[in-house]
């Protein structure tokens, strides 16, 4: 098993900045795809950016020049920078794992919550 635990959400004003974390515990996998979900309510769960094994890291156009995916493989922790925030990044962020065994994202946090507000 895997375990995720996000963390670093919060409240923010437009344009501040936040570093969400994700820690990974457990099973280790050779190759897999870590990948970085947000879901506000009322709206589809949408993928911002992802990091495989090898270290390709791919984001989602709504979130390209301000998100950056950063990994810690010494702390099996994976960062999500986010700069200029906007309202509607106001979301639950997760952090999810794909083991690449064709089932998916099969290992997922609890999520963080990111509100952006004035």
């Amino acid at each position: 098993q895997v375990q995720l635990v996000e963390s670093g959400g919060g409240l923010v004003q437009p344009g501040g900045s936040l570093r969400l974390s994700c820690a990974a515990s457990g099973r280790v996998f050779s190759s897999y795809t870590m990948a970085w979900f947000r879901q506000a309510p009322g709206n589809q769960r949408e993928r911002v950016a992802f990091i495989t094994s090898g270290g390709n890291i791919y984001y989602a156009d709504s979130v390209k020049g301000r998100f950056t995916l950063s990994r810690d493989n010494a702390r099996n922790t994976v960062y999500l920078q986010i700069n200029s925030l906007k309202p509607e990044d106001t979301a639950r962020y997760y952090c999810a794992l794909d083991p690449l065994r064709g089932t998916g994202y099969d290992y997922w946090g609890q999520g963080t919550q990111v509100t952006v507000s004035s």
